[in-house]
């Protein structure tokens, strides 16, 4: 068994809490030691009292699919002998009503372009295996319900 954490802090300062006239702004800190700024979304809080440049965790919940797709990418492309170059992910994630009627991430869609070298160079198909491998193995792609959708991108034959 594995444990994972992360610490969020937010104070108030002097803002005016109780009119919930104050920041959303927070620092998310990573048990291995990395630090980052987080917000609400302002399409959740408007601004202001968000911090659009901060992550808000519907980014971070995009992000953390995408992340782990392309790590067990990675990793199994290594082993079927496939020299991976670059891989760059444009994912998005839609929010909206779900069936319960309830505010959620339904959707996500992971857009996968990767870059080959060496021998052998994968076909398609190839290619498109080694995505539903990673999807099928991504711990954070199993660990949600809502639609994961890959759809990689393939430099024109």
């Amino acid at each position: 068994m594995a444990q994972y954490s992360a610490t969020i802090v937010w104070e108030r300062g002097e803002q005016d809490f109780l009119s919930q006239r104050y920041s959303r702004r927070h620092r998310i800190q990573f048990d291995g030691g990395a630090e980052i700024a987080g917000s609400s979304s302002p399409h959740v809080v408007p601004l202001p009292w968000s911090d659009a440049s901060a992550m808000d965790p519907e980014e971070a919940f995009v992000a953390s699919l995408s992340s782990c797709h392309m790590l067990w990418f990675l990793s199994i492309a290594a082993r079927r002998g496939f020299c991976v170059d670059r891989y760059a992910d444009a994912a998005h994630g839609v929010m909206q009503k779900n069936a319960e009627g309830r505010m959620a991430m339904t959707v996500v869609t992971l857009r996968p372009k990767v870059h080959f070298s060496g021998t052998p160079l994968p076909t398609r198909d190839q290619i498109n295996a080694l995505h539903h491998e990673a999807h099928e193995s991504c711990f954070i792609a199993n660990s949600v319900k809502t639609e994961l959708r890959c759809e990689p991108v393939h430099d024109a034959a």
